[in-house]
């Protein structure tokens, strides 16, 4: 199991985020390892967080400058090396509770998606209304323009298998926040089966994403997105190797 951790200016959480992190991991037993990718904090996350590190189990990556947060997902899930590889959000805590859902999920998926919205969903605090309205929007947009995607795409923890990651995060190229979509759009394309499963989840009161900040990019990179589903699908239609070998339907736990 590898778990990545994208992180930018946590230093009061860093030591939070890993002890909860490492120690679920113990409990859980077997090989495992945590791979934290820090896009150019400026504060002291990486003292705060080096106590933990040993080069082996708990590595930490930091990009020259600020990148965005797909690019430091994309290189986490391409350094690590389990055969299931977790996308974890910072404040993704209060979610691990439920990675046995997604493992489980895993027995006839390639994909286990974390759903805010899915049957089984916990969630003891949710976002504000003026961000789940804009998000909504923005959802109906993202399917417009890459077809049918998973109910809650943007829920920053989701589990691949290792062959699947490998494959779909060697082609993406947002580095914003649509890579969500991006990656889950490249991976249908691909072949690889993709599920939704409802998860523990709460809503981060510190966020510092700013909606109307990102949201004008975001729409430039469903463009990019688009173009990246597409060259998935020319890809596998073309036969190229280590591809799922047959396209699957989206499969949504209900």
């Amino acid at each position: 199991m590898s778990i990545v951790i994208p992180v930018l200016n946590e230093e009061n959480q860093i030591a939070d985020i890993l002890d909860t992190a490492r120690s679920f991991l113990e409990r859980r037993g077997g090989d495992w390892e945590i791979i934290l990718v820090d896009n150019a904090s400026t504060d002291r996350t990486r003292e705060w967080a080096e106590p933990f590190l040993d080069g082996n189990r708990v590595r930490y990556l930091c990009n020259d400058v600020n990148r965005g947060k797909g690019y430091s997902i994309r290189r986490g899930m391409l350094e690590a090396s389990g055969d299931l590889r977790l996308m974890c959000d910072a404040d993704c805590s209060p979610s691990l509770s439920s990675l046995s859902r997604l493992e489980k999920a895993l027995a006839d998926a390639d994909v286990a998606v974390g759903s805010r919205l899915a049957k089984g969903a916990l969630v003891s605090r949710q976002q504000p209304l003026r961000r789940r309205i804009v998000g909504l929007g923005f959802l109906t947009l993202t399917r417009l323009m890459l077809g049918r995607l998973t109910h809650d795409v943007y829920c920053g923890f989701k589990l691949w298998r290792g062959e699947a990651a490998q494959a779909v995060f060697e082609r993406v190229q947002v580095g914003g926040w649509v890579f969500d979509a991006e990656a889950l759009a490249v991976a249908l394309r691909l072949g690889y089966r993709v599920r939704e499963v409802g998860i523990a989840w709460t809503n981060r009161p510190s966020s510092r994403l700013s909606i109307p900040d990102v949201l004008l990019p975001a729409v430039r990179e469903l463009t990019v997105a688009r173009r990246t589903q597409r060259q998935a699908a020319s890809a596998r239609r073309a036969g190229e190797q280590n591809l799922a070998p047959s396209a699957e339907l989206l499969s949504i736990e209900d």
